[in-house]
């Protein structure tokens, strides 16, 4: 029989009780960085901000009639089709853009016989799903848009230290793969956009295309409808208590807003190359081509560094003088997020 010297006993109960001790302050050090986030029971699925992008408005008028597809335990999920009468009328607005009014100078606008209709509109979703930047506002507000340019099925946040948003782009981008998902940041310094979803602490936008406007295609739909099923799963399992381990995702940030060439009479003299054309999300270097005089001259691209454009050609952005979008890639990080109601439950 074999003897075990004490000196040797004792160094391998000392080495156990140690290893014990390190996963114990491992587990207390991970346990410690999860970030407890608020329960999301308050969500809104907005259709119709812009009357003539049908599929958002298909989806949420099928479920007013029925929403048992978007309904999830523990959390209130209201359709609403944001701008009726330019639903009614199949037309983008009646008087001005809904998804660039909801700013406080308009939001805080006396109500007057002539105002904007959309201003007046966007007072009203203001006060069902608001007040914008209070506690009382909705949790989150999913706003569904189609877009003529071919961008896919596109999420746009607002905010890039929205730990909340930046998991949900994740778990979306994970559940849809292979297909891709690409994001957009539109938070920038000087570009404000004061967006109908901006009312909600969680603002996310869907964009999805192309599709021409006054025009419904079963597989825009469809991809729009997967990706509304998608974030409401994340929301669903978030409340359950799931944990949700630090995530990095690439986006796509807003830089730049490029119009077409104009002449002295402020029209259009160049339309987009065909080289550019459907090309969103593509990488777009310098001396690459960009628009096409109608008397053949190709106008080229002209930057230290490659960008990747989107709207390409998107047909409601002629009259904000804007042909396309510059972005630049980058990566958002998320902490390891979990819902407060898990550490409520166990305290």
């Amino acid at each position: 029989m074999r003897c075990v010297c004490p000196s040797r006993a004792l160094r391998r109960q000392t080495a156990c009780m140690l290893s014990e001790q390190f996963l114990k302050l491992l587990k207390s050090m991970t346990s410690c960085s999860v970030v407890p986030k608020p329960p999301v029971r308050r969500v809104a699925i907005f259709g119709g901000t812009h009357g003539n992008e049908l599929s958002g408005i298909f989806l949420v008028k099928h479920w007013q009639e029925n929403g048992a597809e978007i309904q999830r335990a523990g959390m209130e999920v209201k359709p609403f089709l944001t701008n009726p009468r330019a639903v009614k009328k199949c037309t983008r607005y009646i008087d001005c853009d809904l998804n660039r009014v909801f700013d406080p100078d308009n939001l805080g606008q006396t109500v007057v016989e002539d105002i904007p209709y959309e201003v007046r509109r966007a007072q009203e979703i203001n006060h069902i799903f608001g007040p914008k930047g209070s506690d009382d506002a909705y949790d989150l507000i999913f706003d569904l848009h189609n877009t003529t340019a071919n961008m896919g099925g596109t999420l746009i946040l607002e905010n890039s230290r929205d730990d909340f948003t930046i998991q949900m782009c994740h778990y979306i981008k994970n559940a849809l793969a292979p297909e891709r998902v690409p994001v957009l940041l539109i938070e920038h310094p000087n570009l404000k956009y004061a967006t109908t979803r901006s009312v909600a602490k969680h603002p996310v936008g869907v964009e999805v295309g192309p599709q021409p406007q006054g025009v419904v295609r079963a597989d825009i739909l469809d991809k729009m409808r997967k990706i509304v099923k998608h974030g409401l799963d994340f929301v669903h399992l978030f409340n359950e208590g799931k944990e949700f381990p630090p995530c990095t995702i690439e986006v796509y940030k807003i830089m730049e807003k490029v119009d077409y060439p104009r002449n002295k009479n402020d029209e259009v003299i160049a339309i987009i190359h065909p080289k550019l054309q459907d090309q969103d999300w593509q990488p777009l270097n310098n001396g690459d081509p960009l628009f096409l005089t109608l008397d053949g001259e190709v106008i080229a691209y002209k930057g230290d560094c490659t960008v990747y454009p989107t709207f390409i050609n998107e047909a409601a952005y002629y009259e904000k003088k804007q042909a396309f979008v510059k972005t630049i890639k980058m990566e958002l990080t998320a902490e390891h997020i979990r819902s407060s109601v898990v550490d409520q439950n166990t305290s």
